[in-house]
């Protein structure tokens, strides 16, 4: 057995498995926060963005826009704040510097597109290192990644039928953990989330199901993600609630709302995304969302907890 993430140490944390850390998300009953963060955009103070959303209670850091063929995190290195300054790093040890200045696991979007989709809005054409195949999902392994998001950037073309068919792809590519399902639209015409794609989601091996948070996309209620907890759970699978449609930007009073409200229905994780600033979440919104789900006590040791323990 594992500790819970709730009260481990970094050094416990990134000594995990897949599997390890997926029992140490479930043990932590409904406690565990995600930050998505945008690693191109310039850096604050000189600090990666993933070092500030795990000073305010992060437990896991998802990157975005990240090219695992080109890999740039802006802030990582001395003297590279901004895309002009930046270097690409093909040394392999990109993401194990990140993790030894955050302390956190690190997963990474890689981008399920379907070039046969119907689209509801222009497709964005994003570059081959930061979609999903066989390559990217073995070079995600090869930099160290604790876990992959088989996800749908706005507008990028992401299906639900995709996903399905890149998570066996990543099974068979990735020892980490694999989290599946769509945030938004993604710019295809078709349901955001629905009992089916979970269904092939689950059959097709994924660890954890990835949902919208109740509140974020229309139409989708606590009855349906309750329904959808539910199964994933007897299928051996964890559930997390996503903030992706640029309400990580909406105060505190809304992100307590969801907190409670995506908690009562299930969910082992919630995800807080990078949309507000462009970069990701006010930071002080991490903070909320984190006392609302796990009280004073342990949002104050998460953030005070020293990464060389």
């Amino acid at each position: 057995m594992v500790k819970r993430l709730l009260s481990a140490n970094t050094s416990e944390v990134l000594a995990m498995t897949g599997a390890e850390l997926k029992q140490s998300i479930k043990a932590s009953e409904g406690r565990v926060i995600v930050s998505e963060n945008v690693v191109v955009h310039e850096a604050f103070d000189g600090l990666t963005t993933s070092e500030l959303a795990a000073a305010f209670g992060a437990d896991l850091i998802l990157l975005n826009a990240f090219d695992v063929f080109d890999p740039i995190v802006l802030g990582l290195y001395p003297g590279e704040n901004t895309l002009e300054q930046a270097k690409v790093r093909h040394d392999g040890q990109i993401i194990h510097r990140l993790q030894n200045l955050v302390g956190r696991p690190l997963g990474v979007n890689l981008e399920p597109v379907d070039p046969q989709a119907a689209m509801a809005e222009d497709r964005l054409e994003i570059p081959a290192g930061r979609q999903a195949s066989a390559a990217t999902l073995k070079e995600a392994e090869k930099l160290g990644f604790n876990f992959i998001v088989l996800t749908g950037n706005p507008g990028t073309g992401v299906t639900n039928k995709q996903i399905a068919a890149n998570i066996q792809v990543a099974k068979n590519n990735f020892n980490g953990l694999v989290i599946a399902g769509k945030m938004h639209g993604a710019g295809v015409d078709e349901a955001v989330v629905s009992v089916g794609a979970v269904q092939d989601f689950l059959q097709a091996g994924a660890d954890v199901i990835l949902v919208p948070a109740v509140g974020t996309v229309p139409g989708f209620n606590d009855k349906q993600l309750t329904q959808i907890v539910e199964l994933a759970h007897q299928a051996g699978a964890l559930v997390m609630s996503t903030i992706g449609t640029s309400q990580e930007g909406s105060g505190p009073s809304y992100i307590e709302n969801i907190a409670i409200r995506n908690k009562i229905c299930g969910v082992d994780m919630q995800h807080i995304g990078d949309a507000a600033w462009g970069i990701q979440s006010p930071f002080e919104n991490i903070y909320p969302l984190s006392k609302a789900l796990r009280g004073e006590r342990h949002t104050i040791q998460r953030m005070a907890r020293s990464i060389n323990r």
